[in-house]
């Protein structure tokens, strides 16, 4: 109770005070992320995407109309523009090759020219497994990759999908730097990469900025890339500054040590809300708020090789016992929408229908009961073994949303018969390490980004559970196996007429629905603010983030 109110007077006292006027050639952002790794294709985290969107390009992205198009190649591969071509594999399955041409003068920052070779290597790399890149399906299905000249390559591919066109996994890695030390060691590349070791080295990026400066936890330095053939940046400089609790932040954005907060991964939409409330009532015209709703799945990965989750009836009844209509509306201002499914009804391919765990206890009870858990003396239910149905809960800290529903969501279960021990990390550990190679022992609660009609292949296939083997490859981190989803998770990309892909995507949510690999809370709406005189950000409410596109951000 201190504590807040403190906060609430600080609070008010930046309100009514203006922020100092900071030179319009420079921009500070805050996120409430710092990555595990800068390295493109390991530990996928929002923060290292975000900041990613300004240093670095992949060959095509969706733009924030949803539509996909080329960032780092001339055109997209159609088979009606012929870049595509259906050809059969040696194999003898039917699979597709496909030509892409990367934009005439793209540079590393060093001055070097970004080129086949540097796909080939990213490729190389890719294919090699103990490498550990994700997503490593795509790496097995192109099975052949061809230079053509320097800015042009051939890739095969043992199969004819749907979204054949779509790149944004396939990020060129500088050869020159990074080819001899992945060469020396495959296995430990992933420690030994210089986007760790050597983070400020210009030779990496390839984006409208570069990384000048990081310190770790805390933030990370970008200036303008001189060798940037696109439209100037209007930023000489954009610094980045992690603060992982959420109330800290906000009062960095009052106080003017940041200028914005990245929707991304920023302010909870009930405490931007509040913020805006307040910020409209004592100091109108400093910041301009926009709420975006999005691919952005809130849920709960379920540790399923922990006995005490193992029968699908105690993870219906945790469920049922949550108050999720509840949750949104009194911790987030109705502003997110409960989820049945880990397909948002904004993605074309949502199926309607779907089993809906409304709030009921007494069917939570029921299942419980029926899973063979009986109360004890205390409330708390226990197996026929004696063992209590006591889960730990994490997350990540300083989330000050996040936090508050793990404090509703632990005295709902409690009500139920079940235990609830919370405990979280950083973002940098609960993702690098927790999370990644499988370290939880219960549940653990973060959200899934997607582009549009993405396959979730990475997180529900058998094949993309984490393991030491595969370097910890892959994001099916609840260790979900299930041979019925495996098939419909290979059979989807290969559908081409999408409505017979609806058929499938609605068979898929239904299975997920039933099982629940994970506890599906709710599909979350980004808070972005930005001060009045930021222009151009555009919010894009799927995986490929508003910095893409900073070329467009102009000073007023």
């Amino acid at each position: 109770m201190i504590r807040r109110a403190g906060l609430a007077s600080l609070v008010l006292l930046a309100l009514a005070t203006p922020a100092v006027a900071q030179p319009r050639d420079t921009l500070t952002i805050g996120v409430t992320q710092y990555p595990a790794t800068w390295h493109p294709n390991l530990e996928p985290m929002v923060a290292k995407s975000y900041v990613e969107g300004f240093t670095l390009r992949p060959l095509t992205a969706y733009d924030p109309e949803w539509r996909l198009g080329c960032l780092l190649c001339e055109t997209l591969p159609t088979l009606e523009n012929g870049l595509a071509v259906r050809e059969t594999t040696p194999d003898g399955k039917a699979g597709l090759r496909l030509t892409y041409t990367l934009r005439e003068g793209a540079r590393w920052a060093d001055g070097r020219p970004v080129t086949a070779e540097d796909l080939r290597f990213a490729w190389e790399a890719g294919r090699n497994r103990e490498t550990g890149f994700g997503p490593a399906e795509f790496y097995r299905s192109a099975y052949e990759l061809v230079v053509v000249d320097q800015r042009t390559i051939i890739l095969r591919l043992d199969k004819v999908t749907f979204d054949f066109a779509s790149m944004g996994q396939f990020v060129p890695l500088p050869a020159h730097l990074e080819r001899e030390r992945w060469q020396a060691d495959p296995r430990g590349y992933r420690t030994r990469t210089a986007y760790d070791t050597e983070s400020t080295n210009p030779g990496l990026w390839n984006g409208p900025y570069r990384v000048v400066a990081t310190t770790p936890g805390a933030g990370v330095v970008l200036e303008r890339n001189p060798h940037w053939p696109g439209p100037a940046p209007a930023f000489r400089r954009i610094s980045i500054r992690s603060v992982e609790n959420t109330a800290a932040l906000e009062a960095q954005l009052l106080a003017g040590q940041v200028d914005m907060v990245a929707g991304e991964l920023g302010l909870p939409v009930e405490q931007a809300a509040a913020l805006e409330r307040r910020a409209n009532a004592s100091s109108p015209g400093r910041f301009r708020f926009a709420y975006r709703p999005g691919l952005i799945f809130e849920h709960i990965d379920v540790r399923l090789d922990n006995p005490l989750l193992a029968d699908r009836r105690v993870r219906q009844a945790l469920l049922h016992a949550a108050d999720r209509a509840q949750i949104v509306a009194r911790l987030f201002e109705g502003k997110q929408a409960v989820a049945d499914s880990l397909v948002n009804p904004l993605d074309g391919v949502h199926a309607e229908g779907l089993p809906h765990y409304g709030y009921d206890p007494a069917r939570a009870n029921a299942l419980l009961d029926e899973a063979g858990f009986s109360r004890g003396p205390d409330g708390i239910r226990r197996n026929a073994a004696g063992d209590r149905l006591a889960l730990e809960l994490m997350t990540t800290a300083g989330n000050r949303g996040r936090e508050a529903v793990q404090q509703v969501l632990q005295g709902m279960w409690r009500q139920v018969g079940v235990e609830t021990r919370i405990r979280n990390e950083t973002p940098r550990v609960f993702f690098g390490e927790t999370v990644s190679r499988r370290r939880y022992t219960g549940l653990a609660m973060y959200a899934w980004i997607s582009a549009p009609e993405s396959v979730p292949r990475t997180t529900l296939h058998a094949e993309e559970i984490p393991t030491a083997a595969r370097n910890w490859s892959g994001q099916n981190s609840a260790g979900y196996a299930n041979p019925e989803m495996d098939a419909l998770l290979e059979a989807l990309p290969l559908e081409l007429d999408r409505d017979r892909r609806r058929v499938l995507w609605a068979q898929l949510q239904r299975i997920y629905a039933r099982d629940l690999p994970s506890l599906p809370l709710f599909f979350r709406a980004d808070a972005h603010i930005w001060p009045l005189w930021l222009e151009g950000v555009r919010p894009t409410g799927h995986q490929d983030p508003s910095s893409l596109w900073v070329s467009e951000w102009r000073a007023r």
